[in-house]
């Protein structure tokens, strides 16, 4: 299909161009302005795919057909109006199908041109899909990647990106050796009291059980208290469990003396409404409690995005990826992180305290995410329909603001 552009100072003066260059029947495909004045893609009737033309044919029967004799003209009555409403209603949405069918061929023709132009990009874009990754940050690392790179070059390149734009919280251990008071929030099920307990752990080996407190407010779940105070039995910490903002602004006025003061939270769906009210409860504490929000390995990217979204309204420290172990890859947490910009502090991959909780290694996290597929995958894409995905993703900035080079 042959798009051709043209440039005028009005539209008006652009429609001439484009009924002097391409005939009266051409076909506007879009127009917008531009520093010199406005600039439409337009594409002549002979170069439409057939289900374009044919699609662009049925409105032109219809115009012939309500033209007719002129003896059969009547007065306008209601009834024709309706018609003449629906009519133009049919109208639109024919055109607006075979927008769809000259984009849709559009795209597959920008992807035929960029396979032959640069295999090495698509190979790229194949690869991080099939990892996991979202199609919006892959079209930043396509816009982005040198056009000339080998294989090896590619895969050091696109391992140099990601480094750079996953957030690594700063110092090691640096809530342990920190301090302060941190509630670990999240969905039900993503292991919040065993990282307590894990995180707790390592305070006791180097502060000592007497410089931590735990506390709960999980009221919900049966047995959800003697879980975390086995956990503290063992350590030699008192848990205590609060019920309410007040109960919680006391209880943490009482713990100022301590080093490291760690909240397990109700574990809920990040569309339950008790979400709120979980957040507005370590709002009104009246002590600065940092939040670290545990996302799912396992977890598709969308539920992922959703749960950040809704958690995020509060504000959020940083992060913690868990049971990376039950994960095939751990590609889409990583791409969640990078995207909203969350720091990340720990990540785990079993029940075992402490022993299973470890401070992120980005050399490991990235070679296991771009980890080569050796076996094939019924939810993996072929090269046609990594254009649709493409062709189909939202627009806008990956990193929300975060340099990608």
């Amino acid at each position: 299909m042959n798009v051709k552009k043209f440039f005028a100072a009005t539209s008006r003066q652009a429609l001439q161009l484009v009924r002097q260059g391409l005939g009266p029947d051409a076909l506007i495909l879009s127009s917008r302005a531009v520093d010199s004045g406005v600039e439409f893609l337009a594409v002549a009737p002979g170069d439409l795919p057939p289900q374009a033309a044919m699609a662009q044919a049925v409105p032109r029967e219809r115009q012939g057909k309500a033209a007719g004799p002129a003896h059969s003209a009547q007065p306008a009555a209601p009834a024709a109006t309706a018609a003449e409403d629906s009519g133009s209603h049919s109208l639109a949405s024919e055109i607006k199908s075979m927008r769809g069918l000259l984009e849709e061929q559009l795209v597959y023709q920008a992807w035929d041109t960029a396979q032959r132009r640069e295999p090495g990009k698509t190979r790229v874009l194949r690869d991080l899909l099939h990892a996991g990754f979202s199609a919006t940050l892959a079209r930043q690392f396509l816009a982005k990647m040198p056009p000339v790179l080998e294989a090896e070059q590619r895969l050091a390149w696109v391992k140099a990106v990601l480094s750079h734009n996953l957030r690594i919280a700063g110092g090691a251990d640096e809530i342990v050796e920190r301090g302060g008071a941190y509630a670990l929030v999240g969905p039900t099920g993503v292991g919040k009291t065993t990282t307590v307990a894990k995180i707790a752990a390592r305070c006791v080996v180097r502060y000592g059980a007497e410089r931590l407190a735990l506390l709960t407010t999980d009221s919900y779940r049966i047995g959800a208290h003697e879980q975390l105070r086995i956990y503290g039995k063992l350590l030699g910490v008192r848990v205590i469990a609060v019920k309410d903002a007040s109960d919680l602004r006391f209880v943490l006025e009482d713990l100022r003396g301590k080093h490291l003061v760690l909240i397990d939270t109700v574990g809920m769906s990040q569309r339950d409404q008790m979400v709120a009210e979980q957040l507005e409860l370590l709002s009104g504490s009246g002590t600065e409690v940092r939040r670290l929000l545990l996302l799912n390995a396992t977890g598709n990217g969308e539920t992922l995005d959703d749960v950040v979204r809704v958690y995020r309204g509060g504000g959020v420290h940083g992060c913690i990826i868990t049971k990376i172990d039950e994960a095939v890859g751990i590609a889409t947490a990583l791409d969640v992180a990078i995207r909203h910009q969350l720091s990340l502090h720990y990540v785990t991959d079993g029940q075992r305290v402490p022993e299973d909780l470890h401070l992120p290694d980005k050399e490991y996290l990235l070679a296991r995410a771009l980890r080569p597929v050796t076996t094939p995958s019924v939810h993996h894409l072929d090269a046609a329909e990594c254009q649709l995905v493409l062709a189909t993703a939202p627009a806008g900035n990956a990193f929300a603001g975060a340099s990608l080079g």
